[in-house]
């Protein structure tokens, strides 16, 4: 009999992670064999659609774990014009798009914001792409104070 390795086809919007969990998959190991995927945002006003004037900052720091889908992170902000609103995970959009929640942050919106969602494996993809971002809601900004796209960490 004779076998052909394992073809994982060429395609722009499947990325190197979803790549490598169908290889898994394929050749028989465990998909917790995968490390998780470490993945970040910077947030400022001027990042906002359309951009906010605020001394504010921020950054998130996340990761995914692929078998499980679980994303965890951990928003860290300062200098917003007063307290934070609400936060969110937002996509699919790209840098300079809007789009509507994806996965709310719940709990206290002080920082660091803290927490963790299940994905369905389309909004896994749509992360792993860079089409979700993050912003802080306050009552002045109520659009949004700050935000900054999710990708990868290099």
């Amino acid at each position: 009999m004779n076998r052909t390795p394992f073809h994982i086809p060429s395609h722009p919007l499947l990325s190197p992670v979803l790549a490598a969990m169908l290889a898994v998959g394929a050749s028989g190991m465990s998909a917790s064999a995968l490390a998780d995927t470490a993945l970040q945002a910077t947030l400022s006003g001027a990042s906002e659609v359309p951009p906010v004037q605020s001394s504010a900052t921020g950054n998130v720091d996340a990761s995914l774990n692929p078998s499980t889908r679980m994303l965890s992170w951990t928003v860290n902000y300062t200098g917003l014009s007063g307290p934070a609103s609400a936060a969110h995970f937002h996509g699919p959009a790209m840098a300079g798009q809007n789009a509507g929640v994806v996965v709310p942050l719940s709990g206290k919106m002080s920082s660091p914001i803290k927490g963790s969602a299940t994905l369905t494996s389309d909004q896994m993809a749509d992360l792993l792409a860079g089409k979700w971002y993050v912003n802080v809601h306050t009552q002045s900004n109520p659009g949004g104070e700050i935000r900054g796209q999710v990708t990868v960490r290099p």
